[in-house]
């Protein structure tokens, strides 16, 4: 049964949410004119939304119940997380209305787990949804950082070009790379525009980093299958390494990100440093976490 609505409550929890948005973030363009009030204005918002200025306004101002396909269009809209769509249908009065999503967990398919084990002189990452890193060799372990050590939800390419401060300092053109990165999430999100975790992660990197809030607006896409990286490591140097990745063809969403150098190139010697190295250290076994 739904519980009682309360359209005071959820038109004063419209406007505090809307206050909280960016508007570059929300792929609104720049206006000219000053904003009077932080956040979004009630027009961006039924624009967003898709429905009329007027109706959103008595929808804040408690005159009109709201439906269940604009609660719905009204989530994405304002970017509510999974807790904050569960309080906004229960103002609304529409708790048993809301869409029941399953989380799914990415499981680490067996060739991808094999091929890791197979690359002993090259770093490579298994990635899935929302670039979440699912597995890693050894190898990638010494040139990035010591991905066991990162807690399994924490566990995100994009999230660790932005917040650890190891992966930022290797990436010597970190701009062009991060830039990258986010023009492929963005363009994974058009597959899937209501996943609660890629809202999670998209939301948490607007709130901290300038750069990705700007980046995330321009709705820049690229496949990011190819290219080039320059790494400058503590332990070797400078890396210049060619990034390839390929895609399963089973749907799952995995890649597998390889990074090999020019053989014979100063590159190449140094990530044989680097294997050799790893090779007489204890690393744990990434395939024991590899679920989320």
């Amino acid at each position: 049964m739904s519980s009682h609505p309360d359209p005071h409550a959820l038109g004063a929890f419209l406007r505090a949410r809307r206050a909280q948005l960016d508007p570059l973030a929300c792929g609104l363009p720049e206006t000219e004119s000053a904003r009077r009030v932080a956040g979004l204005r009630r027009e961006e918002v039924a624009q967003l939304a898709a429905i009329s200025v007027d109706y959103y306004t008595r929808l804040e101002q408690g005159r009109v119940r709201a439906s269940t396909p604009v609660l719905a269009t009204l989530a994405r809209a304002l970017r509510l997380d999974d807790d904050q769509q569960t309080y906004l249908y229960e103002l609304a009065g529409r708790t048993d209305d809301r869409p029941r999503r399953r989380r799914t967990t990415q499981r680490l398919r067996p060739a991808m787990r094999r091929l890791l084990d197979q690359l002993t002189h090259t770093p490579a990452l298994v990635l899935g949804k929302r670039l979440d890193i699912l597995a890693w060799n050894p190898a990638a372990t010494v040139l990035y950082t010591d991905f066991a050590a990162v807690p399994a939800d924490r566990r995100n390419y994009l999230r660790l070009l932005f917040t650890d401060p190891v992966m930022r300092r290797l990436h010597q053109e970190w701009s062009h790379d991060a830039r990258d990165a986010v023009a492929a999430l963005r363009m994974e999100a058009g597959t899937d525009p209501d996943d609660p975790d890629l809202a999670r992660l998209v939301g948490d990197l607007t709130i901290r980093d300038a750069d990705f809030r700007t980046w995330w607006a321009e709705h820049r896409v690229n496949s990011a299958t190819y290219g080039t990286k320059h790494y400058r490591h503590p332990l070797v140097g400078d890396l210049t390494l060619d990034c390839d990745t390929w895609s399963g063809a089973d749907g799952s969403g995995q890649r597998l990100m390889v990074l090999t150098a020019e053989p014979g190139s100063p590159s190449h010697d140094a990530l044989r440093i680097l294997s050799s190295w790893t090779a007489q250290r204890t690393e744990p076994d990434p395939a024991k976490d590899t679920t989320r």
